[in-house]
């Protein structure tokens, strides 16, 4: 097996494990916010740390994979910039894909450090999380990784 494939699997590997976490993370997040008052449990804190620390992973083996083992520089040099952004599968693939990933770590990790310190939810972490989560789900390839 090759570097490309190892680096795919692993991807690929990484991406289930971050459903699972995320889906715990929406689960403690809710209740810590309709149960709780608001309060800040240690079950979202650590599903926040996880999640983050796993976004992170994953985005590294990504870059790797992205820059090191794939196949973007030869995409770019046969059909050009602006082939790679007319095509909506190679737009996706190697811009969409690893940029919204880059901003839902950044948001992940913003997100950590205010539910590290607050005691309470609030507004400005609920509004962090959706939208970290939105873009999460909008950048998974589903078809990729259930097909």
């Amino acid at each position: 097996m090759d570097l490309h494939n190892i680096f795919i699997q692993a991807h690929r590997g990484f991406a289930y494990l971050e459903l699972l976490l995320v889906a715990v993370f929406i689960v403690a997040l809710f209740v810590s916010m309709m149960a709780q008052a608001g309060k800040i449990s240690k079950l979202l804190r650590k599903s926040t740390f996880f999640v983050m620390i796993f976004f992170h992973i994953q985005l590294l083996v990504g870059l790797t994979m992205l820059f090191f083992t794939s196949s973007f520089m030869s995409a770019v040099n046969q059909i050009g910039m602006v082939g790679l952004m007319s095509n909506p599968e190679s737009r996706f693939s190697y811009i969409e894909h690893p940029f919204s990933m880059l901003i839902t770590a950044i948001l992940m990790t913003i997100i950590n450090k205010k539910v590290k310190t607050a005691e309470t939810i609030s507004g400005g972490i609920r509004f962090l999380a959706i939208l970290a989560l939105v873009l999460f789900f909008y950048a998974i390839p589903f078809d990729k990784l259930f097909g």
